[in-house]
């Protein structure tokens, strides 16, 4: 009966333990969702930013990596200028895909 109950404490413990965003995880959500117009490694597409008409930022950036994460989901989230929201992503994704603008640098 004790170990019972102590299995379950622990299964409850480990379940409250919020996911810790990945680099990686974000890098292949980056790939499928942002290169398109953002670049492989962030450094923009010229053409997708020609076609647009918008100045397009490295996201490592400077200007960018000074920005907050909560600015950053808040962007890949609703969208920014010209700029479409990602609404298909979850929480977790977006998580994910800051992790990896942060290793951009």
């Amino acid at each position: 009966m004790k170990r019972h109950i102590l299995s379950g404490t622990l299964l409850l413990a480990v379940s409250m333990v919020p996911a810790i965003a990945g680099p990686s995880e974000g890098k292949e959500v980056f790939d499928k969702s942002c290169k398109a117009c953002h670049g492989a490694e962030g450094q923009g597409n010229p053409g997708m930013a020609k076609m647009m008409k918008v100045e397009m930022r490295a996201l490592g950036s400077k200007e960018v990596q000074a920005q907050s994460d909560a600015d950053l989901k808040k962007i890949i989230t609703q969208g920014k200028g010209k700029m479409k929201a990602q609404s298909s992503l979850s929480a977790k994704q977006v998580d994910d895909v800051v992790a990896f603008i942060r290793t951009l640098k």
